[in-house]
């Protein structure tokens, strides 16, 4: 009787060792990521909505060695530095998220350079917006911040777009601009 509970210990014990050492070679992220890929795939397979194609800033990841991120603020809201900081960190993640699943070389190459960031002012939304068009005319990617209106500005104000892609074509874009 007594080696009959002393070989349930001893099993028992072996799996929580057994599991211990799958769960760390094999996180759970590792299992939830597979589910989410089937679950996205299966709704693709149901007509909702097709993957987007890759952005064209992909191809000069190939040829082009220097990637960098342009934040353009908009100097007329007469925003504090606090602000500025946070919407900039918006920008940033806003277009890093586009670019995740859509231009993963392009992000990969600005990541091998350091990530480097320049931080830029513009005096008008129209500015802002003529900007966005010329850096969409050389299909460089952008995103704009667009603030809630919670502390110091007004709802659905553009604050700060995020350009990034090739610094010889960035510079064509924003070269005329002067540091925030």
């Amino acid at each position: 009787m007594d080696l009959t509970w002393l070989s349930a210990i001893v099993v028992g014990a072996s799996c929580l060792v057994l599991g211990y050492c799958i769960g760390s070679k094999y996180p759970p992220r590792i299992f939830i990521k597979a589910k989410l890929a089937k679950i996205n795939q299966s709704s693709r397979n149901g007509k909702k909505d097709k993957p987007k194609e890759p952005l064209e800033v992909e191809n000069l990841a190939d040829i082009l060695d220097d990637f960098k991120m342009v934040l353009v603020v908009r100097n007329d809201l007469k925003i504090g530095k606090g602000k500025i900081a946070a919407q900039c960190s918006h920008a940033t993640l806003g277009l890093y998220k586009k670019l995740h699943y859509r231009a993963p070389k392009a992000l990969n190459r600005w990541e091998m350079c350091g990530q480097p960031k320049v931080v830029l002012k513009i005096e008008s939304e129209e500015d802002m917006l003529v900007l966005q068009e010329r850096a969409k005319s050389l299909k460089l990617p952008t995103h704009i911040t667009i603030d809630a209106g919670k502390t110091q500005i007004a709802p659905n104000s553009r604050t700060v777009m995020a350009i990034l892609g090739p610094v010889e074509v960035v510079d064509d874009v924003t070269g005329g601009l002067k540091l925030l």
